[in-house]
């Protein structure tokens, strides 16, 4: 029974971004969000689980991985694709010249479709891509080759709730500009399958001598959310790529 504990929760982890993906799709980003927290609160606790119940397999590896696709690799597809969707002059269900096709509807409408907002799928793209290439390397034990998909889902997702909540017109304008969205993206898929090595929030003890750079990391997220909410998750993937880049410039060691 207690080897079944960790699959349980990753399975948590996959109902919770099933769950996302359909409240994204219809537009309902901060319960999406919600929902996208929990399964990253599960899938941080699975291989924790695992590990301290000495039930590690390779099932639960490739199990992780698949929900991960859900949770961290379809929602922010779909994000973004909202995101680029919002940036169009015209609504995405129009009659248009500039369309690349259409459809039929169950009560015999005709839609036609941009193209644009198809660009944010690539994000989905490359977390695949990413996450297939994590399973077959027996390297990223103690750290993370690329951005996790997980860290990168938080960035996606905190655009709609920087919107949502924040209301900055400042921000808006950035976040609702369609070349930003089509930068971030390009971005976004560079970054999850880069070879910048990443340090992992994994503690071996809890000494501030083997830790420093995750106590003073977690330190600064806890100051920046407090401070920007919602507008300092992107900022604080900045800090977390440039604390890592820093680390191992500064020393020889291996997260």
């Amino acid at each position: 029974m207690i080897k079944h504990i960790p699959n349980a929760l990753t399975l948590l982890n996959l109902l919770s971004g099933c769950i996302a993906v359909v409240l994204a799709v219809n537009n309902n980003f901060v319960a999406a969000a919600l929902f996208v927290f929990v399964g990253i609160f599960f899938d941080f606790f699975d291989g924790f689980a695992a590990r301290k119940l000495k039930v590690q397999s390779d099932l639960g590896l490739q199990l992780d991985s698949l929900a991960d696709m859900v949770t961290s690799g379809v929602v922010p597809g779909i994000v973004m694709f909202k995101l680029l969707e919002l940036t169009l002059e015209t609504p995405m269900l129009v009659n248009s010249e500039n369309d690349w096709g259409s459809s039929m509807d169950f009560k015999g409408s005709t839609y036609t479709y941009n193209i644009l907002p198809l660009l944010g799928l690539a994000i989905t793209l490359a977390s695949a891509y990413r996450l297939a290439k994590f399973n077959i390397d027996e390297d990223q034990q103690t750290y993370f080759k690329g951005l996790p998909t997980p860290a990168n889902t938080l960035l996606i997702i905190s655009l709609p709730l920087i919107l949502e909540f924040q209301n900055n017109d400042t921000m808006n304008s950035i976040i609702l500009n369609k070349w930003f969205l089509i930068l971030l993206t390009i971005l976004s898929c560079y970054l999850l399958n880069s070879k910048i090595k990443l340090f992992a929030l994994k503690f071996k003890d809890f000494s501030f001598k083997n830790n420093a750079t995750r106590y003073i990391f977690v330190m600064l997220c806890l100051v920046l959310l407090i401070v920007l909410k919602f507008a300092a998750i992107p900022i604080i993937i900045l800090v977390y790529i440039s604390m890592s880049v820093f680390d191992n410039l500064t020393s020889n060691k291996t997260f």
